[in-house]
């Protein structure tokens, strides 16, 4: 019977590197002497790829096929790929999960950095494992992981042995029967697949038929990483498909798989990095999270695997010395990086030294380890080139998002054969099929950093890659998080420690004149129209990676506003760090996510879905009890803060308030939306106010209830209290106007009032009004959209619109009166003793008629405004939308969210959001209670009406 080796031959010759596929071809052009056989033609051998080598053997020697390429492969010194063609030859029609089985044996085994032995690795990753686990039990329901982490932590390597012990029996035996493992970073410059064609890629060794595979999904598991390098967007959520057999753009087989509208059935197990998270992760039903985290307990174990048990004792020992070095290696990929420069080192009869601190300085300390253990005899002109050309592919790579390269790429950039046997052999490189990836994408953004720096005034421009300004503006202010790293990397190659590295082996490091460029460029960033996108965080990064204090000041005080969102504890501890550096700063947005981290899940902690949600992080624990403030809040040119989004419990909002109070305090505007602040500490806050400088206070979003009011308004009364005060979805009803009531008589710098979306109703409405016709009240703005009041108000506000003189501005969107409301308002408008300027109003859901009043009252130089309204609003009420999608929200902000983002219908006068504040608010008490004064015949309107309501 004929001989068909198929695509388990093509496995083992994509593992070769160009020389020895080259050293391939011409043993194989002397076989035939050797075996007695026909010569194949040396220009077909020549010419013939790594996947067409297999069919030409097939084609001129089909019965020998296999002897032929194990002897081949020893005589090339590859005694690896000869064990593995061993293994593979042994079934022509094995099934499909042998052949996964011996695949990831050899990934295992050759193919990555972790040192240890199976039951080493089980024990390190022993919570992740029953994580994986319990997360797959035995029901057949379809489930969506992610396994989190940063790069370089493990998580490619702990899905490849999950596939590995799938294969070996070892995991999920009664749950899955097919487990397909695809790294995504293949599928880059393929526009256009079916998944059945991605299926059948894997199956090709296999006698299952594809159609008995997937009649039954429960039993499919796919695993896909490379989520972080992938070059076209997943957020697509249009066009999905049903249909696994069809051709469609790559972005939307990949789609129609994460949100379960193809094979909705099957389950998905994820790895996704620091760049893909925020993108992929809206897209699941479900996910569950497993976190890797490193292995601070392993790293002793490790040295020792890798180095013998005393030499690795030693190395471990010194790790242990620092701390930072300590902090770095908890990331295995950094391990390993340590581990083969101090081996290398050793191996030189060098004295074991590593300089310490950032990752720029880790990487470049292996860079240059491993580049003289090659080149240390050439000059460092020679050695800049031949370095220039790999930063070369790398940075091309980058502009073009491409992380796999051919052979053509790499002699287009000039990397000879001799340098890729080089790249290869110092891990810089790694093969990919017959193609070629960085060892670690952390190396490509680590080299594509370095060209900027070894780039020439003479050298031509290059048509894909950018500039160093360009480069900065892309990572800091259009988002390109994929480059972060590369931002950082920038940074530590310009401190003055690298640039004394790097200049023996390669020449003169500019390292001066890039701090110039950065500055520049972010003095440019600072004030031009790219401000409000800049990201913090990413330059918190880098500076981290520069630690040189006069280099961060510069940087830093070229900043009068930040806007920054903390969702890790990382984020949270440099923040920490550089806002108090930050001394010119005058307005600051702080978001701090309420779920900043999640630990290991462990099984014997309960339900992991439970563990999600408990496992949370509060503002107060991280600062230590709102301890950031005495030092934040002193900052000399501060004077805007704005906490929106994060929680602040009582004892946190009493540290603030007390620091509030210094004379060396100079906040002015004070923004604390959605912050979960309580009535009690409403009150707090309250005695705060006439003893500090803030003048701007946003309580918005927060349930103040009328309790937290009745408190503020005591100190209301206070004749020079703040100027703006936003109290929008508050939970308040009419019980809270009686209090404003008073302090609006009392009060003579309140300039604006927010009270909107409260269930104020009819009875709050005319007793605002009431306030409003007094002489002694200076109010200039009372916003009073989605207040839940009728077209019975509009008597009381039309005469309240004649009788206040200061009134410039009323907010009355999303609300609908009938005729007779409206035709009272605008006779009001058109009086004389109208002084209104802006309306805001939606003319477009009143009648024919209406409209023609409202057109007519703003010929009279009065701006009648609908939706444009709301950029005022959230900018004063500190609503910072890029914190929205990220904030978990409790229900109450969940549902407001929804209701503001809905325009009111013109016909029930929102119901759903009448039933949610009238919920929330929870009013028993009557108008008497509050507001002594009014006649009775008011009394008793008000009372029949919140009956009524009842």
């Amino acid at each position: 019977m004929e001989e068909t080796t198929g695509y388990r031959l093509t496995l083992c010759l994509q593992k070769l590197s160009d020389a020895e596929f080259l050293k391939f071809k011409e043993l194989l052009r002397n076989a035939p002497e050797k075996h007695k056989l026909k010569p194949i033609p040396w220009t077909t051998i020549k010419r013939t790829s790594r996947k067409d080598m297999e069919m030409l053997l097939n084609t001129h020697y089909p019965e020998r096929v296999w002897g032929i390429s194990l002897r081949l492969f020893l005589d090339i010194n590859r005694e690896d790929l000869w064990i593995m063609t061993q293994e593979l030859k042994r079934d022509k029609q094995r099934p499909y999960k042998e052949t996964m089985k011996t695949i990831f044996k050899y990934i295992w085994t050759q193919e990555n950095y972790i040192h240890f032995q199976n039951e080493e690795y089980q024990v390190i990753i022993k919570k992740q494992y029953s994580a994986l686990q319990e997360t797959f039990d035995h029901q057949l329901k379809p489930v969506t992981a992610v396994v989190l982490g940063n790069i370089g932590e493990g998580k490619s390597t702990f899905l490849r042995k999950a596939m590995l012990d799938w294969a070996s029996g070892n995991l999920w035996q009664n749950r899955f029967q097919y487990v397909f493992f695809f790294s995504l970073i293949s599928l880059n410059n393929i526009t256009e697949l079916s998944l059945a064609q991605l299926l059948l890629s894997k199956l090709s060794e296999s006698s299952e038929a594809l159609d008995d595979i997937l009649s039954n999904p429960k039993r499919i598991l796919f695993i896909l990483e490379g989520f972080d390098y992938l070059n076209f967007d997943l957020e697509l959520r249009t066009n999905l498909c049903s249909d696994w057999r069809k051709h469609l753009p790559t972005q939307i087989v990949l789609g129609s798989l994460l949100q379960k509208v193809m094979l909705p059935e099957s389950s998905l197990l994820l790895e996704l990095g620091p760049q893909s998270e925020p993108k992929i992760y809206p897209l699941l039903q479900y996910p569950k999270n497993i976190i890797i985290g490193g292995f601070n307990s392993a790293m002793q174990l490790y040295c020792m695997l890798f180095f013998n048990i005393d030499k690795g004792l030693e190395v471990f020992k010194y790790i242990q010395t620092s701390k930072p070095l300590f902090s770095l290696c908890s990331n295995p990929y950094a391990c390993w990086m340590v581990c083969s420069t101090l081996k290398q080192q050793c191996d030189r009869g060098d004295r074991i030294i590593l300089p310490l601190g950032t990752d720029t300085i880790l990487y470049t300390m292996f860079m240059l380890s491993s580049f003289r253990s090659v080149y240390a005899n050439c000059s460092s002109k020679e050695n800049r080139a031949r370095l220039k050309t790999l930063c070369t592919l790398a940075v091309e790579g980058m502009w073009k998002r491409v992380f796999v390269f051919n052979s053509e790429d790499l002699r287009r950039n000039r990397i000879c054969e001799s340098e890729q046997t080089v790249w290869l052999q110092v891990n810089f490189l790694n093969t990919r099929g017959d193609c070629f990836v960085f060892y670690n994408p952390a190396l490509q953004w680590y080299f594509a950093a370095l060209f900027y720096f070894l780039r020439e005034d003479k050298d031509k421009p290059h048509p894909i890659i950018g500039s160093l300004p360009q480069l900065l503006k892309e990572i800091y202010a259009c988002g390109e998080t994929q480059w972060s790293m590369t931002g950082i990397f920038v940074f530590g190659i310009a401190t003055e420690i690298v640039a004394a590295m790097l200049k023996p082996h390669f020449g003169f490091i500019p390292s001066k004149e890039v701090r110039q460029v950065i500055l520049k460029c972010f003095r440019s960033l600072s004030q031009g129209d790219c401000s409000g996108k800049l990201s913090p965080q990413r330059l918190f990064d880098g500076l981290l990676d520069s630690q040189e204090e006069p280099f961060e000041t510069q940087v830093l005080d070229l900043f009068e506003e930040m806007t920054i969102d903390i969702s890790s504890t990382d984020e949270l501890s440099l923040a920490k760090i550089y806002l108090l550096k930050s001394q010119k700063l005058k307005k600051l947005h702080l978001h701090i996510q309420h779920r900043i981290f999640s630990e290991i899940y462990n099984p014997e902690e309960g339900d992991l879905e439970e563990f999600t949600q408990e496992k949370t992080c509060s503002f107060m624990t991280n600062f230590g009890n709102g301890a950031l403030f005495p030092t934040l809040l002193r900052l000399p040119h501060l004077k805007s803060l704005n906490l929106y989004g994060t929680n602040l419990s009582s004892d946190v909002v009493e540290n603030m308030c007390s620091v509030l109070k210094c004379p060396t305090c100079r906040v002015e505007e004070l923004l604390l939306g959605n912050c979960d602040i309580s009535s009690e500490a409403c009150g707090v806050i309250a005695t705060s106010l006439t003893k500090c400088k803030v003048k701007h206070l946003s309580l918005v979003e927060n349930p103040l209830k009328n309790e937290g009011v009745m408190l503020l308004c005591q100190i209301l009364k206070h004749p020079s209290c703040v100027e703006l005060l936003m109290l929008s979805y508050c939970c308040l009803t009419f019980i809270a106007c009686g209090h404003l009531y008073e302090a609006l008589l009392c009060n003579r710098s309140l300039s604006l009032l927010d009270l909107g979306s409260n269930f104020l109703e009819d009875t709050g409405v005319n007793i605002l009004c009431e306030a409003l016709k007094d002489p002694t009240c200076c109010l200039q703005e009372l916003w009073l959209d989605m207040c839940e009041f009728t077209t019975g108000s509009c008597a009381d506000l039309a005469l309240a619109l004649t009788k206040c003189k200061t009134l410039t501005s009323l907010n009355l969107d999303w609300m609908t009166f009938d005729p007779d409301g409206l035709e009272l308002l605008c006779e009001a408008l058109n009086h004389k003793a109208c002084n209104l300027k802006v309306l805001g109003l939606d003319k477009s859901a009143s009648s024919k008629e209406s409209q023609m009043l409202l057109e007519g009252v703003e010929k009279k130089n009065l701006i009648i405004l609908h939706y444009p309204w709301i950029n005022e609003e959230r900018k004063k009420r500190g609503v910072c939308l890029v914190f929205r999608n990220q904030t978990q929200a409790s229900p109450f902000v969940t549902s407001k969210t929804r209701f503001k983002s809905v325009p009111p219908s013109s016909e029930g006068q929102n119901s759903n959001l009448h039933f949610w504040l009238k919920t929330a608010c929870n009013s028993s008490s009557m108008v008497s209670d509050v507001l002594p004064g009014f006649d009775n015949s008011f009394m008793q309107a008000s009372q029949s009406h919140i009956y009524t309501q009842e």
